[in-house]
């Protein structure tokens, strides 16, 4: 087995004890090439952890923990990783008996710290991965909160796809004569080599059936596809399972055992398509997969660089294709531009369009529906377990939707309380009316009680007063002056 050039450039240089800066395309081994010395350089059997790795996701701390336990599992390493979500009990518990290496994003780290579970104090290595991906979330201000509790004698090895501006500055202020090291030529294209990748100008409404029957193509294995927003993997994922495909979603509005289930069903072939916003593009390292599909259009170069960067892994092939709404052209030509890609005009396409079918090898004749005979493969997303974790996180949002939805049918269907008629008594004169004669009189009622209302207002006695005192005490002195 053959090591990646990030690998023989960095290990020589991390077991050492050096600082390094270390700059690989995704998919590259980058993981290996700290873990590998991080665990020959670290005591093990203490209860304070001796290193610290730093990771922008959950996806990507589970994904550097499995590493670690493999790489070190002959040393006895004894790894744990946190993160959000998941409940604070375990994670505490381990933490009380011991660990050799801590993996987790900033958030939950900085809980532990502010609640004392945690001592960073003993750390003497310290890893910064996907460092830039940390940048694009806001986790800076919580980066250097952790540095700052950890010695300042300390290996600290910053690993990054990219190199902006911000990441540099931040290597400047805490590594300590570090060593750069790229793998690749300057001249090289970021985006991925061995990914072949095709970009199709796409109408919104037609993506579903494009989508579809690119999922039939020759040779195609797992695929992941990205969207932008949540609802839209939502949407997507559910619109391909009623089409007859095995897929699932993954986005940050899904609770943590939920993100794990799809992840692991992935994984272990029980699903073929995974649906996903860009919280997977980063970190996730899936064995065979073959497409990625870019279902909007990415946000940046570097979005679009570590979304394809999920196929062609460790050297194997992949394909990559992007649909490009009308919309979206502008954005488009600035991500064509900065990688200095050869799709500069694109070709307007339709889930119809003869060169659609010939460059992704889509048989012809293929529908936007699987045909039944090729349904039922896998096990689904079902068959893995879904597990109770404790969760801390927020409830999934069209789950709390469909709760409302429910909630406002089930009121639809709930008999409605009759109003209670009152049974008015109408009179005239002071005295009852029958009820035919009410209804056949209405209006000559209404003038019949308003001339009684009348009538005793008018005939209510009135007190005659003279002088502030009653007119009845002066006897025929009224009536003199009334006859006067």
């Amino acid at each position: 087995m053959e090591a990646f050039p990030i690998q023989e450039l960095a290990l020589p240089i991390a077991l050492g004890g050096h600082d390094i800066i270390g700059q690989a395309r995704t998919g590259t081994g980058k993981t290996l090439a700290f873990g590998a010395a991080l665990l020959q350089r670290i005591e093990h059997g203490n209860r304070e952890p001796r290193a610290l790795v730093v990771a922008p996701t959950r996806e990507l701390a589970l994904q550097v923990t499995d590493d670690l336990l493999v790489a070190g599992g002959k040393l006895g390493t004894r790894v744990l990783s946190v993160y959000g979500g998941r409940a604070y009990e375990p994670q505490i518990e381990a933490l009380r008996e011991g660990v050799d290496v801590v993996v987790g994003t900033p958030g939950r780290l900085l809980d532990l710290v502010k609640q004392k579970y945690l001592d960073l104090s003993k750390v003497g290595v310290l890893v910064l991965d996907e460092a830039d991906r940390m940048l694009d979330l806001g986790f800076l201000p919580d980066i250097e909160r952790i540095i700052d509790r950890i010695p300042a004698q300390r290996q600290t090895m910053l690993f990054s796809a990219t190199m902006p501006g911000e990441i540099a500055a931040l290597s400047r202020r805490y590594l300590t004569r570090p060593t750069n090291v790229r793998a690749e030529s300057h001249t090289e294209s970021d985006a991925t080599p061995q990914v072949v990748q095709h970009v199709f100008q796409a109408h919104q409404m037609d993506k579903p059936e494009m989508l579809a029957r690119l999922l039939q193509a020759e040779g195609r294995g797992l695929t992941m596809v990205f969207c932008q927003t949540k609802r839209a993997c939502d949407r997507v994922a559910a619109d391909l399972a009623q089409r007859g495909f095995d897929a699932a979603a993954v986005h940050g509005d899904l609770g943590q055992s939920q993100r794990e289930r799809a992840l692991r069903a992935f994984r272990n072939g029980k699903i073929s398509v995974l649906v996903a916003t860009d919280v997977a593009a980063r970190g996730l390292d899936v064995d065979d997969v073959t497409h990625v599909v870019n279902y909007e259009c990415p946000d940046s170069a570097d979005t679009y660089v570590h979304r394809i960067g999920r196929t062609g892994r460790a050297g194997k092939e992949g394909v990559a294709v992007t649909l490009v709404d009308w919309s979206d052209l502008p954005r488009w030509k600035l991500i064509n531009g900065t990688l200095d890609l050869p799709f500069a005009a694109l070709e307007e396409t339709y889930s119809t369009s003869p060169h659609y079918f010939e460059a992704l090898g889509i048989p012809e004749g293929t529908k936007g529906t699987l045909p039944a005979d090729k349904r039922g493969g896998l096990a689904g997303l079902d068959a893995e377990e879904l597990e109770d974790i404790g969760e801390t996180g927020k409830v999934r949002s069209h789950d709390r939707g469909r709760e409302r939805e429910r909630d406002r049918d089930h009121d639809r269907e709930r008999p409605r309380p009759r109003r209670r008629k009152r049974n008015r008594t109408r009179t005239r004169a002071g005295q009852p009316v029958e009820a035919g004669a009410a209804e056949s009189e209405t209006a000559a009622d209404d003038n019949v009680v308003d001339a009684v209302a009348t009538e005793r207002k008018r005939s209510r006695p009135r007190r005659r007063t003279r002088a502030g005192k009653p007119a009845a005490a002066a006897g025929g002195t009224a009536e003199a002056s009334q006859t006067a």
